[in-house]
């Protein structure tokens, strides 16, 4: 598991609320998220949802799910097919039934075209004052009942405030509906979401301040659990059990989450020792691991490794623990093993490319390129392989293809001065007309329009 870095927010599928739930000293557009990559909790969430994604006749390669490290209990949707996962939220669920929900129901705002309908929305809402309104009505948003908002609203900005609270919870009943049709397409329980929701449903009497931001995004109302409830009754998948595989993919992802997240006694509490399963070592050796006891966690991987000798994964956590105690070639043979274990996940082979640079040789720099090359085939937007790739080009001589690793390092990152910088540089490195060469020129367009917009405001 590694840090991605900060992503700035966008707007989110029924997040209004967003406005009001930020600190005061940090702006909802300024507002940071640490965001995490894992290749195995990112197998799990695509298994689960594309089933789902296919049913609402979207294409699962366009939907881009994103990991953010926050234990608060939350997950959105966003602008250009993007969803946001919670750690918190992750944690909290009890089975695969409740992430296969909330991954629905945000389908729903996605399918349903939402976000751009709340754009417009907000638009209205501003014409008529209400920003102002809202922002002074936090703590009667953040409870999701427009009674509550209803004295506050009296304030100005009346009948815009109640149509857009009803224009919300219109969308949340309609991501809803949009929910249960595509799990029954995919011929899914639907019992997982309105098991959520009903979780969410005790924290409607806490206050504001103590509540999960999901509450204050997406209003809950006895009208959708009802609806929800007679769903799960109808529905001809309701005693259907989800593959065996699928419980402990769920179990194995919130292990890693609180084994990678918590604080050990946290971990104590959720997996003590006298839990053997396996999750509740894989847990514990990873939080050995993090509290830098080496020996121990390696001595704990590899009694899972000996029960599991074909896991990608614990292959991959025995590199991460070899690479941190400075066994680097003994690092490099876990990374190596877990890619020949899973060739096509592209977080492993950019692992093992780190590693194979920190051998600083030639010829594992060639063969880091090689993985590097595979990854940027794959996700050819992450910054990280950007940066490492132009180190292994650096070291070999390829002053062009350095220059233009460095442009897309930057281009990823949204630093529209290094990039086109850079990009101008390998232009004049680089064959002209070469497919370097061409990218360069367009990183260099492209990034000289952003830079210009950005001067402006």
């Amino acid at each position: 598991m590694r840090l991605a870095g900060a992503l700035r927010s966008g707007l989110a599928a029924c997040l209004i609320a967003l406005a009001v739930t930020v600190s005061a000293a940090a702006p909802a557009a300024a507002q940071q998220m640490k965001l995490l990559r894992d290749a195995e909790i990112e197998n799990t969430i695509r298994t689960f949802v594309t089933p789902i994604l296919q049913s609402a006749g979207l294409n699962p390669n366009t939907v881009t799910i994103y990991l953010v490290e926050d234990p608060r209990l939350n997950a959105f949707a966003t602008a250009n097919q993007r969803m946001f996962l919670n750690s918190g939220f992750l944690i909290a669920t009890d089975g695969p039934g409740e992430v296969i929900g909330v991954l629905a129901h945000e389908t729903g705002h996605i399918a349903g075209g939402h976000i751009n309908r709340l754009k417009d929305e907000i638009g209205t809402a501003q014409m008529t004052s209400l920003a102002a309104t809202l922002l002074g009505l936090g703590a009667a948003l953040l409870t999701g009942d427009p009674r509550a908002a209803h004295a506050g609203s009296m304030i100005g900005g009346d009948i815009a405030l109640k149509n857009f609270l009803q224009f919300t919870q219109s969308q949340e009943q309609a991501a809803d509906q949009a929910a249960v049709t595509y799990m029954r397409g995919a011929r899914y329980n639907p019992e997982g979401l309105v098991e959520f929701m009903r979780k969410l449903d005790d924290q409607r009497v806490l206050n504001a301040i103590r509540q999960d931001p999901y509450l204050s995004s997406h209003p809950l109302t006895d009208s959708r659990i009802r609806f929800l409830e007679q769903e799960v009754a109808e529905s001809p998948y309701r005693d259907k059990d989800f593959p065996e595989a699928w419980y402990e993919m769920h179990a194995r992802m919130k292990a890693k989450l609180i084994g990678y997240l918590e604080d050990p006694a946290a971990v104590a509490r959720a997996y003590p020792e006298s839990d053997g399963s396996l999750p509740a070592r894989y847990a514990r050796a990873i939080s050995t691991y993090r509290n830098a006891s080496i020996p121990d966690a390696l001595e704990q991987v590899d009694a899972l490794l000996a029960e599991r000798p074909q896991d990608p994964y614990f292959h991959e956590l025995e590199g991460q623990i070899l690479l941190e105690s400075g066994k680097v070639a003994e690092a490099q043979r876990a990374y190596q093993t877990a890619v020949d274990l899973l060739p096509q996940e592209p977080q492993l082979r950019l692992q093992l490319a780190f590693v194979q640079i920190q051998a600083n040789s030639p010829a594992m720099d060639e063969a880091a390129l090689d993985n590097l090359s595979r990854v940027l085939a794959r996700e050819p937007g992450d910054a990280s392989a950007w940066r490492l790739s132009a180190i292994a080009n650096g070291r070999l001589g390829n002053e062009g293809m350095t220059a233009l690793s460095l442009a897309e390092y930057n281009f990823a990152r949204s630093n529209w001065r290094d990039a086109r910088g850079q990009a101008e540089r390998a232009k004049t490195l680089l064959a002209e007309h070469s497919t370097g060469w061409l990218r360069a020129a367009d990183i260099a367009a492209v990034a000289e329009r952003n830079q210009e917009r950005a001067e402006r405001r």
